[in-house]
């Protein structure tokens, strides 16, 4: 495992970190036996920064679970955010924070973020509500060690957030499919020069560089790395970067732990040299050119109050295009046939309501993009299609 410095701790981070939002499941639970497993893995590799969020279902009371039976907490950092939507007046502060400890199973938190500021505006009205203050309190108590905030916005709207206060660390969104998406390259080096550690989330946009790429994508990096991975591709063009300190990956497979920290044994910025530049480049654009929505599959869009599968029909809208057709119908009938209350949940069903809209950090158009999906997905054949998938689902 490499390490980086926190610039304003001093500590040693590892240049990989486990994302904590896609936990391995079981019958729709985290399984925490695989869980365990997992982080023995991780933590014995090197891994030192676990992130996880209140707003990730099941995720801090799974992660804290395993940390206090193996007797790991010590040994790692662990991040875990704030959900500012969800704090009306001051009191909301202190109740989230310990409901996290109690999940967490823990007395303090070494990195505490403010979940998703894609504003300025956000910012001030937890200020209004007197956060400053608190923070000031958890960090004198040492409660909270180091306090960041996670970014989903403009660049523009990310330089004014990193001046609005003296932050320890931030997260960005950030991976080689578009460089200068929200905060991009611009804002991942401005918050270096600022003495801030960052760190990156999506570094695979959702996994969908290391599952999803076309085949002619494919062929471009195996012409260089035969034995490189989709996903070694995707960190390797981040830990090129210094000024990318932590790069989180969704880990929820031991071969996919595996590969990921003999990636991590190489991390070093500039271990990219110009052929394999130039073959991010190739890829970029062979990924752009077939891939229609940059849906991440985080899910803050969900539920849908009409049952739209929102992810699920994106997941197979972009198939269609990077996979071909048929791999694309596949993936989406089998996401978007029924939902949970026996409801279609495909692309038809949306009443445009907007309620989506509101709550993706993508800022996707989502019921145009639907409609889009819908127009494509679901021809006038598919109907009696469904009907016949719908009997045996």
């Amino acid at each position: 495992m490499q390490y980086r410095d926190d610039q304003r701790s001093g500590g040693a981070l590892s240049v990989l970190g486990f994302g904590c939002m896609r936990l391995p499941r079981t019958g729709g639970r985290i399984d925490l036996d695989k869980t365990e497993s997992l982080v023995r893995q991780a933590v014995t590799g090197g891994v030192n920064y676990f992130d996880t969020a209140y707003m990730y279902p099941g995720s801090e009371e799974a992660v804290g679970a395993v940390l206090a039976r193996t007797g790991l907490r010590d040994k790692v950092n662990l991040a875990t955010k704030l959900p500012h939507g969800r704090c009306q007046k001051t009191e909301d502060f202190e109740r989230i924070f310990t409901e996290e400890l109690r999940r967490l199973q823990t007395d303090h938190i070494d990195f505490y973020l403010i979940h998703n500021l894609p504003t300025c505006a956000r910012w001030e009205r937890v200020v209004a509500l007197g956060i400053k203050d608190w923070i000031a309190e958890k960090k004198a108590s040492g409660q909270i060690r180091r306090i960041g905030f996670s970014f989903h916005g403009s660049l523009g709207d990310f330089e004014t957030v990193l001046d609005a206060y003296e932050w320890d660390f931030c997260q960005i969104q950030y991976n080689y499919s578009d460089d200068n998406y929200q905060a991009g390259v611009t804002g991942l080096r401005k918050a270096h020069a600022a003495g801030l550690p960052v760190i990156i989330m999506e570094p695979l946009l959702g996994g969908k560089l290391a599952t999803s790429l076309p085949d002619k994508a494919r062929a471009l990096q195996t012409a260089v790395h035969p034995d490189w991975s989709a996903a070694r591709w995707g960190f390797s063009w981040l830990w090129d970067q210094p000024e990318v300190t932590v790069v989180l990956s969704g880990m929820n497979a031991p071969e996919q732990l595996t590969d990921n920290l003999a990636a991590a044994e190489a991390a070093a910025p500039g271990m990219l040299g110009e052929r394999e530049q130039r073959t991010i480049e190739q890829v970029r654009e062979v990924f752009r050119e077939s891939y229609k929505v940059p849906c991440t599959g985080c899910n803050y869009c969900m539920p849908c109050p009409h049952g739209v599968n929102i992810p699920g029909c994106f997941a197979g809208y972009n198939a269609s295009y990077t996979n071909g057709l048929m791999e694309g119908f596949k993936t989406y009938y089998m996401s978007t046939t029924l939902d949970a209350q026996g409801r279609r949940s495909s692309a038809r069903s949306c009443q445009k309501c907007g309620t989506c809209e509101t709550k993706c950090p993508q800022r996707i158009a989502i019921m145009s993009e639907l409609e889009q999906a819908r127009k494509r997905m679901e021809p006038f054949w598919s109907r009696p299609v469904l009907k016949i998938v719908n009997k045996f689902m």
